[in-house]
């Protein structure tokens, strides 16, 4: 006899939802997991099969998303030239020649952890732990666009086989007890998983914002900038609360404060100084490389931010090292310049994903050891500016925008870095990766749990 999974929860009544998911959190979810395996394994010896009760009612099971994680092509292989690796052992003499591409991602097909994602409520540190003690593969940032078509039909399939109206779907979403007092505990497991290695709990904050009825209000003024500032000296940084006070949801009241609002009487705006910029490479360095982690993607800019003595804000301090400051210390101290050899490896780089839409790429994948100057931010906007230069593209597929831009950017192999280059600029696919002067453009897309390719360090 199994025991009432709502047990392990013993008081759902909560204040407010930050309470419950902070009580989730605690769960210590890894006596569950060896618990579970105990009784497997256990199982598995005396050949009898566990009859466990589901965790909700199945309906029809929607089709499993197509694959869309796929490891990009290598920027030698587009250029049509051999693997540097494979000239080095080949050279050397050492044993046979090494494979084309870099070494598989790990398969995200295993279903206990796909079961653990959709139903255990984790924290990005106990994410993080799973990672590393059990190869946990997750998908993490922006939902693309066919995430967000499956996940609303997920919503509407629930709807409709509960025989719910709109505003009973919002009472539920919205409610801080997960809608237990009304059956409806499992809601949040059965839509999550209809996606593809989310977790549960960043669809729980993502259809809560889509879906939020202050969603969308535009830009803040003062006098909401005065009243949010007002509530945190009245309340803290209770996201959720202030949200009902000043109408904005609590996501936004929290990225306005830590962004704009934050240190304002102490905060700098324009141009950096040689000073600054020195102090921001000196605090990444010890940051990331003097702590064996990547200076693109293991920065927690908040972090960073406050040891400058909130001088430059969060996402002051993300632009400038990605944009500038980074590409400049791959690139041996010199700023890179974006090439047509550039345009024409990320086009061919994003047409050998097996994406339906670029909203889909993880564009942290995209690098490799070759041509690793440019940040995965950098790569997006540069993306975003070919794609948009294409007239009419809001009405073209994601296929028909590829072909347009491969023939644009030329389907031959541009001209080998031996050719003549002009001095101070640096055009060849290993001299580039991550400087950019192209306009301001979205922040990159989704990312996956474990982390991303190597080989952004030189």
């Amino acid at each position: 006899m199994f025991p009432d999974p709502a047990a392990l929860l013993p008081d759902l009544n909560f204040a407010s939802s930050e309470d419950l998911l902070r009580s989730l959190q605690e769960f210590d979810i890894s006596k569950v997991v060896t618990v579970l395996k105990t009784l497997g394994e256990a199982a598995a010896a005396a050949n009898v099969q566990l009859n466990a009760p589901p965790l909700f009612a199945p309906g029809p099971p929607p089709p499993p998303p197509p694959p869309v994680q796929q490891q990009p092509v290598r920027s030698d292989a587009i250029l049509g030239r051999p693997s540097k690796q494979t000239q080095q052992k080949k050279s050397r003499g050492v044993g046979p020649a090494l494979a084309d591409g870099p070494p598989a991602p790990p398969q995200p097909d295993n279903p206990e952890h796909a079961h653990m994602l959709a139903n255990v409520w984790m924290n990005a540190s106990k994410l993080a732990e799973l990672v590393k003690t059990e190869g946990l593969v997750y998908k993490k940032g922006k939902f693309s666009s066919t995430e967000e078509a499956q996940l609303n039909a997920a919503i509407e399939r629930y709807r409709v086989s509960k025989g719910l109206s709109e505003a009973d779907l919002d009472q539920i979403i919205f409610s801080n007890k997960l809608g237990k007092e009304k059956g409806h505990e499992t809601f949040w497991s059965e839509i999550t998983s209809a996606l593809h290695l989310r977790p549960i709990i960043a669809v729980y904050h993502h259809v809560r914002r889509a879906r939020h009825p202050f969603a969308g209000k535009g830009a803040w003024t003062k006098t909401e900038d005065d009243l949010l500032l007002q509530c945190i000296q009245n309340m803290g940084q209770q996201w959720e609360k202030i949200s009902d006070v000043v109408q904005r949801t609590a996501s936004d009241c929290r990225d306005r404060y830590r962004n704009h609002l934050q240190d304002r009487d102490v905060r700098r705006v324009g141009a950096w100084t040689k000073e600054e910029e020195e102090e921001l490479t000196r605090i990444v360095t010890e940051m990331t490389v003097e702590q064996g982690k990547d200076i693109d993607n293991d920065i927690f800019w908040g972090v960073v931010s406050k040891r400058m003595g909130g001088k430059r804000g969060r996402q002051q301090c993300r632009i400038k090292w990605t944009d500038s400051l980074a590409p400049q210390l791959k690139n041996t101290g010199e700023r890179p310049r974006w090439s047509a050899m550039d345009a024409y490896i990320l086009v061919h780089k994003v047409d050998s994903l097996n994406v339906r839409d670029d909203t889909e790429i993880d564009w942290k994948l995209l690098p490799d050891e070759n041509w690793n100057v440019w940040s995965a931010h950098s790569l997006q906007r540069r993306w975003l500016t070919m794609k948009r230069s294409i007239k009419g593209f809001e009405e073209m597929s994601h296929a028909e925008i590829m072909e347009i831009l491969k023939t644009k950017k030329a389907q031959s192999p541009p001209p080998s870095s031996a050719g003549r280059k002009k001095k101070g600029k640096f055009t060849s696919a290993e001299a580039v990766n991550d400087g950019d002067e192209g306009d301001a453009q979205p922040e990159a897309g989704s990312s996956s749990g474990p982390g991303t390719i190597a080989g952004s360090a030189s």
